[in-house]
């Protein structure tokens, strides 16, 4: 479910807090609530690329390919095409954390 009382919260605060101008305030605010609402604000925390395919850091190279090949194939949203358009937006968040997992791996594996 989507958050939505970020804007509403941001419109009436923005309202109220530039009472020059209502109207650019609240279109301030409904801008700051969308961005609260869809979280730009959150510090994006890096996950370990390993644990996305359920690896420790000690995998061989060709296990993490295997590990990929396996989920990339799952998830890949080519393979959903007659499917729900929700299952279909899952599947292509899936491959995109997927590929940027294995797009880690193998630039900590060339530094190395």
């Amino acid at each position: 479910m989507r958050r939505w009382y970020g804007k509403l919260l941001g419109f009436i605060a923005g309202a109220a807090l530039l009472r020059f101008n209502p109207v650019l305030g609240a279109l301030v605010g409904l801008l700051v609530g969308h961005a609260f609402d869809v979280d730009w604000f959150r510090l994006r925390q890096r996950t370990n690329p390993y644990a996305v395919f359920g690896l420790t850091e000690e995998a061989t190279d060709a296990e993490v390919d295997r590990a990929y090949r396996r989920l990339i194939g799952q998830y890949h949203p080519d393979r959903l095409e007659g499917a729900a358009p929700e299952l279909r937006r899952q599947a292509e968040a899936r491959a995109r954390e997927l590929n940027a997992a294995y797009d880690r791996i193998k630039t900590l594996r060339k530094r190395s």
